[in-house]
């Protein structure tokens, strides 16, 4: 009879430390998935100078609407027609800077916005501009030349030329596109950067990616559709 007691307090005992160990194994796991939910980041952060540092701040705050915004520009595309901000109005955009003529990461830079454009391609709040550095060599007719050659979708993607000044004063003041932070330039010193740039229905800068970076523009992906339940 004390034999059997003894057998069964140990199974009792070993039932009792099986479900104690099944126990604080659920509440480890519901305080982790508690502490990733509060520590998540509800939205992108926003950014205002080359030096990308990132600015949590509440969208339609005031302070959001005080908060570096691309100014508005007078650029014409593929199909010689003005674009503006007005062009972008409720859309998010990605943008960059390129040239038809490159050999190098020009190319790199275009797979990897065709494949943003793939992406996105049936969804019109996305939208897609790549500014000329070479304004004066791409005419509207080049760029409609390479949107033919690369299956570029009119009113889907932009490709703009204008006025060398003004894209220069945009890529490098504005969206500050470029790496080399500090280092003074002026017009005659050529832009050439692999960024892109993410850009939300107020004209805010969200994110800086590598275009020539896979998961760079995996993360951009990412980011576009966590963009698109904030706004």
């Amino acid at each position: 009879m004390k034999q059997l007691f003894k057998v069964n307090s140990g199974r009792y005992m070993l039932i009792s430390l099986l479900a104690l160990a099944v126990s604080c194994k659920q509440e480890t796991k519901k305080e982790q998935t508690a502490m990733t939910e509060t520590n998540s980041v509800e939205n992108l952060p926003y950014y205002k100078d080359a030096s990308f540092t990132p600015h949590w701040i509440t969208p339609n705050s005031d302070e959001e609407k005080q908060f570096h915004k691309i100014p508005d520009f007078k650029l014409v595309n593929q199909l010689g027609d003005t674009i503006t901000q007005e062009t972008f109005d409720d859309k998010i955009y990605i943008a960059d800077f390129f040239f038809t003529s490159c050999p190098g990461i020009c190319l790199k830079m275009t797979g990897n916005m065709l494949k943003l454009q793939e992406e996105f391609k049936n969804d019109d709040e996305i939208a897609l501009l790549s500014h000329s550095v070479t304004p004066s060599i791409d005419s509207v007719a080049i760029l409609k030349k390479y949107a033919e050659k690369n299956a570029i979708v009119d009113g889907k993607w932009h490709l703009a030329t204008g006025d060398k000044t003004a894209i220069y004063e945009l890529g490098r003041n504005q969206y500050f596109v470029e790496n080399d932070l500090g280092v003074p330039k002026d017009i005659n010193d050529f832009l050439h950067t692999e960024n892109f740039l993410l850009i939300d229905k107020n004209k805010h800068i969200r994110g800086i990616y590598n275009g020539l970076n896979r998961a760079s523009i995996a993360q951009l992906v990412t980011d576009i559709k966590a963009l698109k339940k904030e706004l």
